[in-house]
């Protein structure tokens, strides 16, 4: 496991998933963590869990399509810690169907948190590190932002946004010993995909080279390994963690 002895992270969309399983294995290199999403409780049961393993967190109520919370949560994290030096932009939802029929409010939504929310959340990140002269920002895209996805418009086009935040802002910022990388990871078994069709996840198998769907704590480890010391010569760079789907 990669030290993150001294570092304080924040993790967005914290409270279940991929955020959750990441907020626990920042700790678990010894990260302080700040756990932000909008679902409170179950929120505080993963700070709970990182104090139980010997961890030290903070539960960050934040909606990150709203910049004034946002803004706030930032400042509470900052105020606890004392500063920041990682941010996971996890948070995403889904409003799914096809194109033609996609109601302005669904494309509005999915686009304001999975993609403007994110770079609110860097802005507020960046304020910290370009000061500090040390940051690592790691965005959570997907691999249908690479592939495309039916009846699923707005979600792509967000992650596949993502990604070329991710490439804009690591130009920008590379002077500043602040990295910006993304991961994306394929079908994970996650409260995002529970709810899909045993034949439709029957199909999805198929196209995995590896013949399963990957779980949280492998894209987590993903993560850990871009915000230590060790992912200091990467940036803007997107790791795939997908059995192999881009290639089969």
């Amino acid at each position: 496991m990669f030290s993150l002895k001294d570092r304080v992270a924040l993790v967005t969309g914290a409270s279940q998933g991929i955020g959750r399983a990441t907020a626990l294995a920042l700790a678990q290199a010894g990260a302080r963590v700040a756990a932000a999403a909008r679902n409170v409780e179950k929120l505080a049961g993963v700070v709970a869990e990182i104090y139980a393993a010997g961890g030290e967190a903070l539960a960050i109520a934040m909606d990150v399509a709203d910049a004034a919370q946002v803004k706030a949560g930032f400042r509470r994290a900052v105020e606890k810690f004392g500063k920041l030096d990682i941010l996971v932009n996890n948070a995403a939802i889904t409003r799914d169907g096809l194109a033609v029929r996609m109601k302005l409010e669904d494309w509005d939504a999915v686009l304001r948190t999975n993609l403007t929310g994110a770079h609110l959340c860097a802005q507020q990140a960046l304020a910290v590190m370009m000061r500090a002269r040390y940051g690592r920002i790691i965005n959570v895209t997907s691999v249908v932002a690479e592939t495309g996805n039916p009846g699923q418009a707005n979600y792509v086009t967000a992650k596949a946004g993502l990604i070329g935040l991710t490439r804009a802002l690591a130009l920008e910022i590379a002077s500043r010993n602040v990295t910006v990388n993304a991961v994306a990871p394929g079908f994970i078994v996650s409260p995002m995909t529970d709810p899909l069709p045993q034949e439709v996840k029957d199909a999805l198998l198929a196209r995995i080279p590896l013949g399963r769907m990957g779980c949280d704590a492998e894209v987590a480890a993903a993560i850990v390994f871009l915000a230590s010391e060790e992912a200091g010569y990467i940036t803007g760079a997107v790791i795939d963690v997908n059995g192999g789907l881009r290639i089969g």
